[in-house]
């Protein structure tokens, strides 16, 4: 029949929009949006109904209507070396950020971070073709590029770490000093009087404050701390593994190890059974713990908290409050290994 032309196939459904949600709940179409938006202007038991109703009709924001509508993408960009601590740092750290903005309507998308390629070319890239409305990066260099481009282009962003740049900038950081002091202290507690750690890259600026922490403990405690030059925690495990086992093949081998993260643990520890040493005897580790992963190191070893998923929620208000046009002293987060915070004191809630 001719009027069976226009009629929809049986199992195609229309997908449901804003008025959708609206006319179900009986509220206006602004209502149910901000009601969405978790907006503190409208009442709990509103928001809540709306957001059932919408779940029960599986309405999804349609994200290209509300580009064309306010400018925005309501996407952040997350740049990540995926293979740097990746079981630890990626899932924890993602985990919190994601809990951060749950309710505002914004989305995480993680962008792959090459270390080896030119890392300003991605930021460019993103901000030319309007892909995000803010970025987020790690690995962050003394004198980063990237800071110095999205600051002269007045872009959002916030980095893991700081730089030292004089020009003020969102960040969010761990006192990896106050970390490496830490270490140290314990080993030396425990009698150990040669120290090793496996450093990252110079260039990084949490490297610096690592070594920088790692000498003043060392040299307080008149110590032999040794920083293989060979090898970085970039490095493929096999040449660290090799590396470490190396030392102990003469006189005056390390009797403490010091690990920035717990995939570096894994390698030092290995490396150490390898070579026929038992942790807690000839020598001991002291490793920075970013996950539950550690809790099940055997022989078990002892660890300093590094709370990422504190950093990750710390780090999805610093770019909110950026986004909004907040100081940036009010967006630069400095986490202790104590769990506090040195910066941002109104952040404590994480």
């Amino acid at each position: 029949m001719v009027g069976d032309i226009d009629e929809k196939p049986a199992d195609q459904t229309v997908r449901p929009t804003l008025k959708t949600v609206a006319e179900e709940s009986g509220f206006a179409v602004t209502t149910v949006s901000r009601a969405l938006a978790d907006d503190p202007r409208i009442a709990k038991d509103t928001r809540q109904k709306v957001a059932d109703i919408a779940h029960r009709l599986g309405y999804v924001p349609n994200r290209a209507a509300q580009r064309l509508r306010t400018g925005r993408t309501k996407v952040i960009s997350l740049l990540l070396n995926t293979t740097h601590e990746f079981l630890s740092f990626t899932s924890e750290f993602l985990s919190g950020m994601t809990d951060g903005l749950a309710g505002t309507g914004y989305a995480v998308t993680i962008t792959p971070d090459r270390l080896a390629e030119d890392r300003l070319e991605v930021i460019r890239n993103i901000r030319r073709n309007s892909l995000a409305d803010a970025i987020v990066f790690t690995r962050t260099e003394c004198f980063d590029e990237r800071v110095r481009y999205l600051l002269e282009h007045n872009f959002p962003f916030a980095t893991h770490g700081r730089t030292d740049f004089t020009t003020p900038h969102p960040f969010v950081d761990f006192d990896n000093e106050v970390f490496a002091r830490m270490a140290v202290d314990r080993l030396v507690a425990k009698g150990r009087k040669h120290i090793c750690m496996v450093m990252p890259q110079e260039r990084f600026t949490f490297s610096q404050h690592l070594r920088f922490g790692a000498r003043q403990a060392a040299s307080n405690h008149g110590i032999k701390l040794t920083i293989p030059d060979r090898i970085d925690l970039d490095s493929a495990p096999d040449l660290i593994a090799e590396t470490l086992r190396g030392l102990h093949t003469g006189h005056h081998a390390p009797d403490g190890y010091v690990c920035v993260g717990e995939v570096m643990a894994l390698i030092t520890m290995a490396a150490l059974q390898d070579a026929g040493l038992t942790q807690g005897r000839e020598v001991d580790v002291v490793a920075k713990r970013a996950s539950p992963i550690s809790n099940y190191f055997r022989p078990k070893i002892e660890t300093i908290n590094e709370d990422l998923k504190a950093t990750g929620r710390a780090m999805a208000e610093v770019l909110l409050r950026r986004i909004a046009g907040a100081p940036t002293s009010d967006t630069q987060v400095l986490l202790s290994p104590e769990g506090g915070f040195s910066a941002c004191k109104d952040l404590n809630h994480f």
